[in-house]
């Protein structure tokens, strides 16, 4: 397994496994179609945001992550995503550790993504905390607006990770 930078040729395959793994939480097929352009990871995606994909020994992408700065001190997480095949055996909490290693050498101060509500409890086992909600197109649910204040490397005294 390895994790790596995507690709431009990577995004067909990104959407595709993007979808596959949202229709894991059991939502109907006409609600899929309803975000596919939520859903879409396009070449110019790639281009503009910092998108890691997590492959196995064959080169297949079994999930990725995708996040872009919002200013000098906040990136938002934007996707994390794993294969149905593979969810609960690790390998989100193995992206999330390297995501957050990658913001950590930075001076960024703070994470906030929109997270599914099916993942809220992933989120909430790292550290994140709920700090608003956003209505989304499906009546009565909302996505939790979910922060995490990492201290960077620049200001550790001891060099130690801090949440």
């Amino acid at each position: 397994m390895r994790i790596e930078k995507a690709i431009r040729t990577d995004a067909e395959d990104l959407t595709e496994l993007t979808i596959r793994s949202k229709s894991h939480w059991n939502y109907s097929r006409q609600q899929i179609e309803n975000w596919r352009n939520d859903l879409t990871i396009s070449e110019t995606y790639i281009a503009e945001k910092e998108v890691y994909k997590l492959t196995d020994n064959e080169n297949k992408i079994i999930g990725y992550y995708s996040y872009f700065k919002m200013d000098n001190l906040i990136v938002k997480l934007e996707n994390l995503f794993v294969e149905p095949e593979f969810i609960k055996r690790g390998f989100g909490k193995m992206l999330m550790t390297d995501f957050l290693q990658r913001i950590k050498k930075s001076n960024i101060e703070k994470i906030i993504l929109d997270a599914d509500p099916n993942a809220e409890k992933f989120y909430e086992q790292i550290g994140f905390k709920v700090i608003g909600k956003l209505e989304t197109s499906i009546k009565d649910r909302f996505l939790p607006i979910m922060e995490l204040k990492i201290k960077p490397v620049a200001n550790r005294v001891d060099g130690s990770a801090s949440n």
